[in-house]
């Protein structure tokens, strides 16, 4: 299993960067950077990729609606460039509460995007002159739509390699399913597993017997919050708040994929309470109700014994790549629990 971390769009990026060069010291093998409503993950990846030297890097997410796929592709051709091949293209769908009410875009047909979106980057990384007629996107835009004047191009510069990996950020069966066939890795959020394999076992296996052998085998790659110690329970606590974001404030009532997640996991009518709270305004009451038995399952915290004992679970389930949030202040200490798992993974 690998083991990568995150850098928080919160805030303190010169900080985590100098964190993340001792993490690559220690043997950190990725580092993602991630694209919500604040500054852009392209930036701060370039910036990344001068400061390192071995560690993949990753946009975690770029969203799909927010670029045209050909600038998608170019954006990640020159990443992987400046990197010398350490980059991977992570995208996903987003949700309607950031795509329409932040972008001012429509959110619609995300499976159909996607698969296009991978045809398309992959065509211009091969330096093919870009040709698509999809539903979603015509390239080059037909005469009637616009000046008539287009014609197919390709890529000028030739890019370090022709595969870039795609990564794509999944939890619908459907979009899992496609995941499990046209990409080389999978990012689901709040990973449980002990049911995972209920969730998306089927929709994994029904795109896997479509799957290209050249993709190699799914990463199956996951984001978990990590704490090692005798003393270090309480910040489970600190999870809380990410969770009710997601859970009770990522969409409307009704329209919230996190939601449907916690639904399916068992936790109907908790989901139900922590958005009822959440979108009502309360959101340290909607914190304080996400289940500890949730926070558990998706979250490394606790003694060495016990986070090894998790960890097995995690490596049953089919994890590839462990994403650690790590919770300990620190860069010293943040060395140390990367060094942990690496021993706890035997």
């Amino acid at each position: 299993m690998r083991i990568g971390t995150s850098i928080s769009y919160a805030g303190g990026f010169a900080e985590s960067v100098a964190d993340i060069v001792e993490l690559e010291k220690a043997g950190l093998d990725v580092v993602s950077v991630p694209e919500a409503y604040s500054f852009d993950a392209v930036s701060q990846l370039g910036y990344l990729a001068a400061r390192t030297e071995r560690v993949e890097l990753a946009s975690g997410i770029l969203q799909i609606y927010t670029r045209t796929p050909t600038l998608t592709a170019m954006t990640a051709a020159g990443l992987d460039f400046v990197s010398n091949g350490r980059f991977a293209l992570g995208i996903g769908a987003s949700g309607p509460q950031v795509i329409e009410g932040f972008h001012g875009v429509r959110y619609d047909a995300p499976l159909a995007r996607t698969r296009e979106i991978v045809e398309i980057c992959r065509q211009v990384w091969r330096r093919e002159r870009v040709v698509h007629e999809g539903k979603h996107y015509q390239i080059p835009l037909p005469a009637e739509q616009g000046t008539g004047l287009g014609k197919p191009l390709k890529l000028i510069n030739h890019p370090v390699r022709e595969r870039i990996p795609i990564i794509l950020a999944s939890l619908g069966p459907k979009n899992v399913a496609m995941t499990a066939e046209i990409a080389e890795g999978w990012e689901p959020i709040f990973f449980h597993p002990e049911k995972a394999a209920s969730l998306w076992g089927g929709s994994l296996a029904e795109g896997k017997a479509k799957r290209d052998p050249s993709l190699g085998e799914l990463d199956v790659v996951v984001g978990v919050p990590v704490a090692i110690g005798e003393d270090v329970k309480h910040m489970i606590d600190w999870v809380r708040p990410m969770v009710a974001l997601y859970v009770g404030g990522m969409g409307a009532r009704g329209k919230n994929f996190y939601n449907e997640l916690a639904c399916r996991y068992g936790y109907e009518a908790e989901a139900k309470k922590v958005q009822d709270l959440y979108l009502d305004g309360k959101k340290d009451e909607a914190a304080a109700a996400v289940p500890i038995e949730l926070l558990e399952a998706i979250s490394l915290i606790g003694p060495a014994g016990y986070v090894k004992e998790r960890l097995a679970a995690y490596v049953e389930a089919g994890v590839t790549t462990l994403h650690a949030t790590l919770l300990e202040p620190g860069v010293e200490r943040r060395v140390q629990v990367v060094s942990q798992l690496r021993e706890l993974l035997g």
